[in-house]
């Protein structure tokens, strides 16, 4: 049986960013990719899906932050797989079992740096992964929303809290697993206290101290 430090030390190849919304996350996922000379997901599986399911990217984002509030009716159409006892799979089911493929295929080919989309869990199985969760306090978190995506009629505090509360449900439901959980990675950074750029001079080096 192998040892744990044997398993702890399997060089890593993929990196998987979950956040909550304004953490710097997304941000801090590209440098630590562009820093380390390997490819960066997001708006490029976006596309993958999108060719994979027909559906437009603008459905896939709107399907993926799970409508505007839990009791709607597109909530309900893409995330309630029980609605009207209904067997076939929803929207949202075809994206998941879509990203989950991709996701997959990507991992085999490449190394590279994924954000969000449940790839920590889809590729749970993998050793190779360093699963990393980034998070910070709601102060820091509004000032970097404020400054990147601007003012809108809802209060900032609100939005802070709907978005990730829409990420936790989706990440739960397709997971059977809590959002945002220390167990479920094996770092996690606080963007606020340490700043993006120090983030990223810790990931890297994380991720290259099992090579």
């Amino acid at each position: 049986m192998k040892q744990r430090s044997e398993v702890e030390n399997v060089k890593k190849r993929i990196i998987t960013i979950s956040r909550e919304f304004g953490s710097g996350g997304h941000r801090i996922g590209e440098i630590a990719a562009e820093t380390l000379g390997i490819s960066f997901y997001d708006q490029k599986l976006l596309e993958k899906i999108a060719e994979e399911t027909g559906f437009t990217k603008d459905f896939i984002e709107e399907t993926a932050e799970y409508s505007t509030a839990k009791n709607s009716l597109l909530f309900n159409l893409v995330i309630n797989r029980s609605l009207n006892d209904c067997t076939e799979p929803t929207p949202a089911d075809t994206i998941y079992f879509a990203q989950a493929k991709i996701i997959k295929e990507i991992a085999e080919k490449e190394a590279c740096v994924i954000v969000g989309r449940c790839s920590d869990y889809i590729l749970r199985d993998r050793k190779d992964c360093l699963n990393v969760f980034i998070y910070s306090d709601e102060e820091d978190r509004a000032h970097r929303i404020l400054e990147r995506y601007g003012k809108t009629d809802k209060p900032i505090q609100k939005r802070i809290a709907d978005k990730d509360a829409r990420r936790k449900i989706y990440y739960s439901h397709y997971t059977d697993r809590p959002w945002g959980v220390p167990q479920n990675y094996d770092l996690c950074l606080n963007s606020g206290s340490l700043g993006e750029e120090r983030c990223v001079k810790m990931l890297v080096d994380v991720f290259k101290s099992f090579e």
